[in-house]
């Protein structure tokens, strides 16, 4: 069982870590011998740390970075850099620690010792890029630990992942939006491991390639003076090598940086928050949003519940928000801030906005056209543009009245948290992608803190980064590792452009209006045309064989907000993986959504399977939603069985996504026990088909 490194006077988890912010005008002078200072000794132009459990050297000419760990081995961290720095200038001693620059490139770079972590920081005077640190050339390193939606681990051999049908070698995400924690980690052989961690994920991207049928990373850093990333930031943590470190790690980090959100404190700041505890939750469609389809929920049993529905014109009344909060559940409509068009018959409601919002508002790019909005209509409407107008007009406050006038308590504002950050050229209203991502945390927070609408709101958001954690009690979508083939899934577009006639309609589209196929209509394998099952089949493969699964997000972030899948991956959405849903559900302490219509021929199903998940889910969740999760190891070689453990001991989870039974527990199945009671089991198959 590996298990999260508990806070100490001395770390457990040892850490080498580079940060933010170094002085300018960095003037190198000679240095004559080894020179001790901060701890830290200059020796044959190499800098050596100590740190927790061994010592750094950093080698300035080519930022290549060892370990010697304090039991004898040493430990590659990175490689040299991709990109050459150039020829650095004289290592000197600053007052924390080491400094020294590459004159050729015009970058500074510094490290230096803070309560066991090493900081290193590299500066650009000017826009360029750099390739580093680069990642997983250990010949120890037994597997990648990496954070595409709630987490994954991968045998750095594997090979399905170093193939093309994973399509990831070969790829590079942006850090910012396509990842959902800024970190990365390798395990490397029994013990250890290190961890990656960049703060100034803003312009840093992860590469991935394949050497010798090995997966290797490479990160990349642009630096931009216009978009003020000019700073580049990495964090290096030698770890126990569990598969959840590098969260462990990042938790940490967040904690130490004050930048940790407390589940526990939001639900004393606003009681209604409390109402996710235990609950599943579902978007609503026709009936199920009305006073009769939730007095059924509740004749099932279903004790919590979050309750979503579609900006259209037929939103729950007062009425049905005022039976939803008496059956116990949360309200919230769906809202976006993000879009701008021009008002016609298939406008959403939340697209059109009043005066001359749109088009003055639109983001503009760098050759001055308007940044094409969802599904290429209208524009992104600028988070700048908004908070400058926004203490006059009100547009924002007013939009968010209008729509809990009926009473909801809840909000799900689309988009804001999911890291798609931009940069205005407009001159009537400039951002960078920072300004961008502070205005969005400024608009969610007076949502959540009542200024914006006299009334604090229980706030969720989709997909969300780690970076919006403290403003959200919950969100939908950084539950799922999204692989990139699931837009052809769902849009039908595997070979043609989103503007021709879809190839593949096996997902469904946006009719019946009152059940659309895109959320209602079950999809397997086997509906999509033959020669896109392959594709089909291996996405699934790379988003939900728990053989890969880890809990990153959960181990970084549970108890500070409740995460959730995708929206659009309803339970009922993939019938053939609604088992192995159900049990990741349970071991990770997570909610299940759904969707919900009276008009759906499968409702009275939906509303069973619903009922009988959420009795099972909601005394763990309402027991330990609100706490750390502390442990999480494999215990099959495997990986087929798999457990976790929240706060301490509050909740144990055993599951076995297997075939055959493990130590009484059969395949197929989960065991939760909270604190001083007894196992309790659940087999998802005998309640959902």
């Amino acid at each position: 069982m590996a298990r999260p490194a508990r806070r100490s006077g001395r770390r457990t988890l040892l850490v080498l870590a580079v940060a933010t912010a170094l002085a300018a005008g960095l003037t190198p002078a000679a240095t004559a011998g080894p020179t001790h200072a901060a701890g830290v000794r200059i020796h044959a132009g190499r800098v050596e740390l100590p740190v927790a459990g061994g010592t750094a050297t950093i080698d300035p000419t080519t930022l290549a970075i060892d370990a010697r760990t304090d039991d004898g081995r040493t430990l590659r961290v990175s490689d040299p850099a991709a990109d050459a720095p150039g020829r650095p200038g004289h290592v000197t001693m600053s007052g924390r620690g080491a400094r020294w620059s590459y004159p050729g490139r015009g970058l500074n770079a510094e490290a230096h010792v803070e309560q066991g972590r090493l900081l290193v920081t590299i500066t650009s005077d000017r826009d360029g890029t750099l390739a580093w640190p680069v990642t997983g050339t250990d010949k120890t390193a037994s597997a990648l630990q990496l954070p595409r939606g709630e987490g994954l681990s991968l045998p750095v051999a594997d090979t399905f992942w170093n193939s093309t049908r994973a399509q990831l070698v070969g790829s590079e995400e942006d850090m910012a939006s396509q990842l959902t924690l800024p970190v990365w980690g390798y395990t490397l052989g029994a013990g250890r491991g290190i961890s990656y961690l960049s703060p100034t994920d803003i312009g840093t991207s992860l590469a991935y390639a394949s050497q010798g049928g090995r997966l290797r990373t490479t990160a990349k850093h642009a630096f931009s003076g216009g978009n003020a990333t000019r700073d580049y930031t990495v964090a290096f943590s030698l770890t126990d090598g569990s598969p959840v470190a590098p969260a462990v790690d990042y938790r940490h980090w967040l904690a130490d940086h004050g930048e940790l959100g407390s589940l526990s404190e939001k639900i004393r700041k606003n009681p209604e928050t409390g109402r996710l505890l235990g609950a599943f939750h579902a978007y609503t469609w026709g009936g199920s949003r009305k006073t009769a389809g939730i007095e059924k929920l509740n004749s099932l049993g279903v004790s919590r519940l979050w309750l979503g529905y579609d900006a259209d014109d037929s939103p729950m009344t007062t009425a049905d928000v005022t039976a939803a909060q008496k059956a116990g559940y949360l309200v919230g409509p769906y809202d976006s801030f993000a879009n701008g068009r021009d008002k016609g018959p298939d406008t959403p409601p939340n697209s059109v906005w009043p005066d001359n919002v749109y088009p003055s508002f639109c983001v503009r790019r760098a050759d001055g056209t308007p940044q094409p909005g969802f599904h290429k209509q209208g524009c992104y409407l600028s988070s700048q543009a908004f908070e400058q107008a926004e203490p006059q007009r009100h547009y924002l406050a007013d939009r968010t009245r209008s729509l809990i006038a009926n009473g909801a308590a809840s909000y799900f504002l689309d988009v804001d948290a999911a890291g798609e950050l931009f940069r205005d050229h407009d001159a009537a209203h400039p951002m960078t992608m920072a300004r961008d991502r502070a205005n969005r945390l400024a608009r969610m927070r007076r949502l959540t803190d009542g200024t914006a609408q006299q009334a604090p709101l229980v706030l969720g958001s989709e997909a969300a980064g780690s970076w919006a954690n403290q403003v959200l009690a919950f969100d939908h979508g950084s539950g799922t590792p999204a692989d990139g083939r699931l837009w052809p899934m769902e849009t039908g577009h595997f070979d043609s452009a989103q503007d021709q006639p879809k190839d593949d309609p096996a997902w469904g589209g946006y009719t019946p209006a009152a059940a659309p196929d895109t959320f209602f209509k079950p999809v397997r394998v086997g509906d999509f045309k033959p020669e896109h099952r392959a594709a089909v089949a291996d996405a699934l493969k790379a988003m939900y064989d728990p053989a890969y699964r880890v809990p990153l997000y959960e181990t970084a972030l549970h108890g500070s907000l409740i995460n959730v899948e995708r929206w659009e991956l309803s339970f009922g959405k993939l019938p053939d993986q609604k088992v192995t849903r159900a049990l990741l559900a349970m071991l990770y302490n997570t909610p299940l959504n759904f969707v919900l219509s009276d008009k759906d021929k499968r409702y009275d199903q939906n509303l069973r399977e619903l009922a009988a998940l959420q009795k099972y889910f909601a005394p763990l969740h309402q027991a330990a939603g609100a706490e750390e999760l502390t442990s999480f190891g494999w215990l099959t070689a495997d990986r087929t069985v798999q457990r976790t453990v929240f706060g301490d001991g509050a909740l144990t989870v055993t599951a076995n996504f297997g075939g055959t039974a493990h130590d009484g527990l059969p395949g197929g199945c989960v065991d939760a026990t909270l604190k001083g009671g007894k196992p309790q089991r659940l087999c998802p198959a005998k309640v959902v088909s």
